[in-house]
């Protein structure tokens, strides 16, 4: 399966000719939108739903897998072409002829919104997609009453996600099954959205998810190869590949971040916030995927970050341009909220003459008020935020480094910077989680989960788990996931849902095999189950151990033909854990730089964290979390970028011109944590995989305009490019 793409940022199609496609010797079929459409029962659906908040204008566009009369970004797919290997079907969409009469692009929020300007969808009076508004207590008041005032105006650019594995879809029907494979993190809602689009029951198809290299967010969406393998596959009764160039991935795999926001932070004479004000567009291209209009929403809601602000609001305005859609990417919303926030405590603590770290410890939520409740209408579950700075604040001597940089400010060299973020988050979204234990009769457990893992560690979290609860040794446990046959239900993993719910699915029914296997041993042993220890993998009678039952005992009674009824199936539980409200890690990030003043490179010396996810099931994944989330957080803030030309064309369409982080160009992390478990899941976690990303940007740009506050710099946009810095010392 190959596409045929738009070469256009805009355009209207008039003729779309296959036919020397079709005359190539081992192209199988090629097919346009008007051929496929009809025979589809609905076009993609997005979600909308946030809590707190609400929109005041939404417009959903109407977007099926091929472009029919009009084009809105380059690599929209146009035809597909369907050959015997993927030369020839190469081959095939070069020789497809499509006429098309180009309209004008828009390619910037300001170019979208400006008078006159090209409408991307004729049937809205403008190319505002939604708006979003969300107000807590009295802000007019706040600012009417402040002391200071403080205004800055922050851009965050589009990013693409770098999977080490690009995207890559399979599909097969025999008439009997029909499978589709797929490097998705949620392969159970891509069952439900391709077979509703394709308008037969679910349980027609099976999705596997494979062992996916990376995921970020950007394979969390619904995407047209997946929707058109599948129906390929049924309607030519062949199986169906397509697997993505890495440009090809960078030109139509969702883009992430992509917002600006005018923020205006009001403090009374001592420094403490009164209220805060987030204006914020961002350009969401010209569709959405899933949950598009959700994304600043999350950045609204979360837009206090670890601060006690009694009053704020927010207006979230999404607008379409000619790009690639913006979906979430790591963090999705919250590393945005923070970065705002988190920059904007700077700029304030630059305004009143107040040290940035004193300016935080006088605005963070005190931990007494937890359970907090924040103005924009969220429950932080528990915090500790001052002991998260205070631990920070043991690995980097700030004082030492104010010295230093007033000696090199005097005697001349490079800049140095230091500059320091805290961060909340919002993690373990429900509504709800699966998570099965099976024993079978030799002893050895099955453990079938809901989420899917791309690169997590889940099978080693799961097993520790299960293991840690059965006493049973960890090389017996094998744990499933990903697969909709094998686990017939889930909703897969985003937004550091995994162990929160996933795991406390997985802790649920192991604690209830322990107990239902403890009742089997009672009836091996004559006993009472309340009477059952289990102790070192065996169970005996309280205060006498010499009448025990090991495991394999208790597994092979319980799967025995003359095992009671009431007995039988207590080693096989399923379990839906379902939250009672979203997890918030936090933690503290700091940045030491240096810059040359001849070439305005960066040099990131130090990067410090502490990280608070609640309790750690194993160290050794959170730590692999926190460093890759660190390497994208600086990626974000000194390298990486999503460019486009005034016609939209992606000018970074690849590796040689996007800037990826290498790892010659970090620092050795020194990652710690403190462990405030929440209340909210027996296990206490919280969840990890996006937090190092969420503090690490706002901390880096936070120590490189700390070098440059001497000369008068307030805020710097990213990417901290050297030629960017080079201009303002120049």
């Amino acid at each position: 399966m190959a596409f045929v793409r738009s070469p256009y940022g805009h355009a209207k199609v008039t003729r779309v000719d296959t036919s020397s496609a079709l005359a190539m010797k081992g192209v199988v079929t090629v097919l346009t939108g008007t051929d496929i459409h009809p025979h589809l029962a609905e076009p993609f659906s997005v979600a909308t739903e946030v809590d707190g908040g609400s929109f005041e204008k939404l417009h959903v566009p109407v977007r099926y897998p091929l472009a029919t009369d009009r084009v809105r970004c380059i690599g929209e797919p146009v035809a597909v072409v369907i050959s015997v290997d993927p030369y020839v079907a190469k081959d095939g969409v070069e020789a497809v002829v499509v006429d098309y009469e180009p309209l004008p692009a828009v390619t910037t929020p300001e170019a979208a919104l400006a008078e006159a300007a090209p409408l991307l969808y004729e049937d809205t009076a403008d190319n505002i997609a939604f708006v979003w508004k969300l107000t807590g207590g009295d802000v007019e008041r706040a600012f009417a009453n402040a002391e200071h005032v403080s205004e800055v105006k922050i851009s965050i650019q589009r990013l693409i996600p770098n999977a080490v594995e690009p995207r890559a879809v399979a599909a097969s029907y025999d008439g009997d099954e029909w499978v589709l494979w797929s490097s998705t993190q949620i392969p159970h809602m891509l069952r439900d959205a391709v077979t509703k689009i394709l308008g037969v029951d679910k349980t027609a198809l099976r999705v596997i998810a494979p062992e996916v290299g990376g995921g970020f967010g950007a394979k969390a969406n619904i995407y047209t190869e997946e929707v058109l393998a599948a129906y390929l596959a049924r309607r030519l009764r062949c199986s169906i590949r397509w697997v993505a160039t890495r440009s090809e991935d960078f030109l139509v795999t969702s883009h992430g971040r992509d917002q600006v926001g005018a923020v205006r932070l009001a403090a009374d004479e001592s420094g403490r916030i009164l209220g805060a004000e987030l204006r914020l567009t961002m350009d969401v291209g010209a569709y959405y995927s899933r949950v598009t209009p959700i994304v600043p929403a999350l950045t609204g809601v979360m837009m206090a970050g670890s601060y006690d602000i009694p009053n704020v609001f927010c207006e979230a305005r999404g607008v379409y341009t000619n790009k690639t859609m913006i979906e979430p990417y790591r963090g999705a919303g919250r590393p945005e909220a923070a970065y705002f926030i988190e920059r904007s405590m700077d700029v304030l603590s630059q305004d009143i003459g107040l040290d940035p770290l004193e300016l935080r410890r006088r605005n963070f939520v005190p931990p007494d008020r937890f359970p907090y409740e924040t103005a924009t209408g969220l429950t932080y579950d528990s915090g500790e935020y001052v002991r998260a700075l205070d631990e920070l604040l043991k690995y980097v001597d700030v004082r030492a480094l104010r010295l230093e940089q007033e000696r090199r400010r005097r005697q001349g060299g490079k800049l140095l910077g230091v500059g320091v973020a805290s961060y909340v988050e919002i993690c373990g979204f429900g509504p709800w989680e699966m998570g099965t234990v099976r024993m079978a009769a030799d002893g050895q457990v099955a453990v079938l989960s809901g989420t899917s893992p791309t690169g997590q560690g889940h099978e080693t979290s799961w097993s520790q788990i299960v293991a840690e609860t059965l006493q049973v040794p960890f090389e017996n446990i094998t744990v499933l996931h990903g697969d909709t046959s094998t686990v017939p239900k889930g909703l897969g993993t985003f937004g550091s849902r995994s162990a929160p719910v996933g795991g406390a699915a997985v802790l649920e029914s192991s604690e209830r095999v322990r107990d239902g296997a403890k009742e089997i041993a009672a009836h091996l042993l004559e006993a009472s189950a309340p009477d059952i220890v289990l102790e070192e993998g065996r169970f005996h009678v309280v205060g006498v151990p010499s009448r025990s039952v090991e495991w394999k005992e208790v597994a092979a009674a319980a799967h025995a033909e003359d095992m009671p009824l009431v007995l039988r199936g207590k080693l096989d539980v399923e379990s839906e854990f379902k939250p009672s409200g979203e997890t918030y890690p936090f933690g503290a990030h700091a940045a030491v730089v240096e810059i040359d003043p001849s070439t305005g490179e960066i040099e990131l010396l130090r990067f410090v964290t502490v990280d608070d996810c609640g309790r750690v099931i194993n160290p050794l994944l959170v730590e692999g979390q926190v460093h890759g989330g660190i390497a994208q957080g600086v990626g974000q803030a000194l390298w990486e970028g999503a460019v486009y030309d005034e016609d939209g064309n992606l000018l970074t369409g690849n590796l040689m011109e996007y800037a990826v982080p290498r790892a010659d160009l970090l620092p050795s992390f020194d990652a710690h944590r403190t462990e405030t478990p929440t209340p909210l899941n027996p296990l206490g976690v919280k969840g990890v995989g996006e937090a190092a990303t969420i503090g690490s940007t706002p901390a880096v740009v936070n120590a490189v305009v700390d070098a440059l506050t001497h000369l008068g710099v307030r805020h710097i946009d990213t990417p901290l490019t050297p030629e960017k810095i080079w201009k303002i010392l120049s």
